[in-house]
């Protein structure tokens, strides 16, 4: 029996499997068809990931270790998923992400660029190596979402780092929309905003409690409704737009 939804056919790489936004991905995106590549540098996270997913009569899923922040890491990736699946994805989402907050003027130069690393520069190395395999084998008709965050927009409180990782992704993307749109691939980015994922887990409650006060829907998202939203980019359903930076924040900072 052929599967059915809005991604039938299509092999799904994920980034930041193992938790929060990407394990919702995940999930979503196996529910609509699609054969999934669960990334995260923690393999055993990525694993559980795995083994939670919809299984689709002749859809099988897997997961892999990759360092999103080493060129070479994210070659092998991406030669890695096309041998396990015969194919190459023609739809990612870089949800890998990290924080390491601290107020600007005590935050360390080391933690600074790790963030750059992982958020910035990791999502260019996917987008990159993707695109350069999709582009020489002429692959056409692929939809790259990259996670970017609503702070990305407005700048947050103690997170510098992480706010100019975000604005970086927004940036990457309009300008990989431009330079690849004749190629049949169009990238987009999400911002959520504040989401109840092992991220915001470790924010202190009074914190939460006064930005849940900001957000005019009065309270924080949830991961499945930015996965929904990555879902609408990756699928023909969006097949005339590249290049925006859709807000999924509550109304936070509208």
């Amino acid at each position: 029996m052929a599967s059915a939804g809005l991604l039938a056919g299509r092999i799904a790489l994920i980034t930041g499997a193992g938790s929060g936004i990407g394990r919702a991905v995940c999930q979503v995106f196996a529910r609509e068809g699609a054969a999934i590549a669960a990334v995260d540098l923690n393999k055993d996270a990525a694993n559980t990931t795995v083994q939670g997913l919809t299984n689709t009569s002749g859809i099988s899923h897997q997961s892999f270790c990759a360092d999103v922040s080493a060129s070479g890491s994210v070659s092998d990736l991406i030669q890695n998923v096309r041998s396990a699946f015969n194919g190459l994805p023609t739809v990612a989402v870089n949800s890998a992400g990290i924080t390491q907050d601290g107020f600007m003027l005590k935050m360390s130069e080391e933690k600074f660029d790790k963030v750059i690393a992982v958020n910035l520069k990791g999502t260019f190395l996917v987008n990159q190596a993707l695109c350069r395999a999709l582009v020489s084998e002429n692959v056409r008709n692929a939809s790259i979402v990259n996670i970017s965050s609503i702070s990305g927009k407005a700048g947050n409180l103690g997170q510098a780092n992480y706010a100019a990782s975000k604005a970086g992704v927004i940036g990457l993307t309009k300008t990989a929309a431009i330079e690849l749109a004749k190629q049949g691939i169009r990238v987009n980015a999400v911002l959520p905003g504040f989401t109840v994922t092992p991220m915001t887990d470790a924010v202190p409650d009074k914190v939460k409690q006064m930005v849940t006060m900001l957000i005019p829907m009065g309270r924080m998202g949830q991961p499945e409704e930015i996965a929904e939203a990555c879902l609408f980019l990756a699928s023909d359903r969006s097949s005339y737009i590249t290049g925006v930076a859709l807000e999924v924040a509550g109304g936070l900072y509208a």
